[in-house]
């Protein structure tokens, strides 16, 4: 607080908004993070000159799925890994191929908190998470592949855990079993299963175990089909398009019977084990015996249902199928529909358009249709501070200048032809937009729009100003686009990367590299 009243009175700035303004300019040379801010903002400027040029310099296919996570290409299902950082991609480490039973199915890279002591060395460096088949959960090294932690999650009774998320990212982790089924011959024998899913709770660095808990048909109901655990709200989605949002934080508080910590000796239940050690792995320590309190409820078409903005909004589709593509945008408080809340671009395409809070925080909306992407944003409506309205604040249009879709046609000897059918929005001779991204550490908004003519696909990435929606760059990407296929673009710094599944089970990378252009480099 000294610090910055010494540096209001240094600098002659009064207003604690300007001096806030001026430091994320970076006006005052000792804080933290300028240097960073000031090399990012220059490779923000190289990169989107005109003479800077995005280059393939790498190419690999593979019969088994590629990741990418925050400079690294994982292969093999996690066995290989490729740095993508180096002028040209190189292998980091390449661990003999597994067992089945050892198979990866899920993964989360761990980086180190600012600021923190921790009880070992290698936790300073970044690590990753997987889950395997049979129910291990591992710590690995990001540099090596090396096993630097192990924690066995079945315990008595069956569970098939499958799934890892963040419900604090890089704080707090769930990991989520699959959905319990009973076998045929057991629902046929009458047999019930009550217990739908089981959610194991993490604190990671170091990490630790803080508990595990059923979700149960008594206690949320016969209809329900998925959980998830989010910023510290339970999450539960029902049959019937019902979403209902529930405190996991209290949930964890209330019903906790008896804490564990991971290498612990227990009796539990009479069971005699070590907590986290095969064969008897984790204790179901939480036990919920009555409905927790409602947060909030709300019923939407797909359990489609999204939280953001300022003040808080939530995002919801009508639950009728006729209503699909029709987005309502109300308030968290007390329900209300904002003016110019109903979006609905009225596409008429194969895929639907799609809307989300835009992740940079500025509580703004992105919402995607085929060939327009708007940005919206909340404001107080005039002479009502109550009330917010949803106004429009750009908007990027593909370019479909050569595009002439004319229902009637003339031939060249006066033959007047009418087309018994009109293009879909989204067809594939016709410019679309298929993924929209945010690069928050250039600012940059990214978008990949597609052309397909018979069998050969071109797409461009694009490189928008997050503020005001501008043009800054335009990158080609090299390869053919089928837009049947399914697709991923990384836009990390300097680097982008195209990952595509082919059918049978056939993957591609594609690694781009910022290079500065030459007069005898036609690349």
């Amino acid at each position: 607080a000294g610090g910055g009243r010494a540096a209001l009175r240094a600098c002659g700035v009064h207003n604690v908004c300007r001096l806030l303004t001026r430091r994320a300019h970076g006006f005052y040379a000792r804080d933290a993070g300028v240097a960073h801010r000031k090399n990012l903002g220059l490779l923000r400027r190289i990169m989107c000159q005109e003479s800077t040029k995005f280059k393939n310099v790498w190419t690999t296919h593979s019969a088994s799925p590629i990741a990418y996570e925050r400079g690294r290409i994982y292969m093999d299902n996690y066995q290989c890994c490729i740095t993508s950082i180096a002028q040209q991609p190189r292998l980091i480490y390449q661990k003999s191929k597994c067992a089945k039973s050892e198979k990866i199915e899920d993964a989360l890279l761990l980086e180190c908190p600012l600021g923190e002591m921790l009880p070992s060395p290698s936790d300073y460096k970044a690590s990753l998470i997987v889950l395997t088949v049979q129910n291990w959960l591992l710590r690995l090294s990001a540099d090596s592949g090396e096993v630097l932690e192990k924690v066995y999650l079945a315990g008595s009774c069956c569970k098939f855990f499958r799934y890892l998320s963040w419900d604090t990212p890089q704080e707090v982790m769930i990991v989520k079993s699959a959905q319990n089924k009973l076998p045929a011959a057991a629902r046929q024998a009458g047999i019930q299963q009550t217990v739908l899913f089981y959610l194991a709770v993490f604190q990671v660095l170091p990490l630790s175990f803080i508990g595990m808990l059923e979700i149960n048909k008594k206690i949320f109901g016969n209809s329900v089909t998925d959980v998830a655990v989010s910023n510290g709200i339970l999450i539960v989605m029902y049959s019937m398009g019902l979403v209902r949002l529930y405190n996991f934080k209290a949930i964890l508080e209330q019903f906790m019977e008896q804490p564990f910590d991971l290498g612990q000796e227990f009796n539990w239940n009479g069971q005699v084990g070590v907590v986290g050690k095969y064969p008897f792995g984790l204790p179901c320590n939480i036990k919920i015996t009555d409905t927790p309190p409602l947060l909030f409820e709300a019923s939407s078409l797909e359990n489609a249902f999204q939280i953001g903005g300022y003040p808080w909004h939530y995002i919801i589709t009508p639950n009728k199928k006729k209503h699909k593509g029709v987005f309502h945008i109300c308030s968290l408080k007390d329900n209300a529909l904002a003016k110019n809340g109903i979006q609905d671009m009225k596409c008429c395409s194969l895929e639907p358009d799609w809307i989300y809070f835009h992740p940079d925080m500025s509580g703004r909306i992105i919402h995607v249709g085929p060939n327009l992407i708007k940005v919206l944003k909340l404001k107080e409506v005039k002479n009502h501070a109550d009330q917010m309205e949803i106004a429009e604040d750009f908007t990027i249009v593909a370019n479909r200048e050569n595009c002439v879709n004319n229902n009637v046609t003339v031939t060249a000897s006066g033959r007047v032809v009418k087309k018994r059918f009109t293009l879909l929005d989204d067809d594939p001779e016709q410019e679309t937009f298929k993924i929209v991204d945010y690069e928050d550490e250039l600012d940059l908004l990214s978008t990949v729009a597609v052309t397909q003519i018979g069998a050969d696909g071109r797409a461009h990435l694009d490189f928008h100003c997050n503020e005001h929606g501008i043009l800054l760059k335009s990158i080609p990407l090299k390869e053919s686009w089928d837009v049947t296929y399914s697709h991923e673009v990384y836009f990390d710094k300097d680097l982008v990367l195209h990952i595509e599944q082919k059918p049978n089970r056939r993957f591609s990378c594609y690694v781009y590299q910022m290079v500065c252009d030459t007069a005898r480099d036609d690349d």
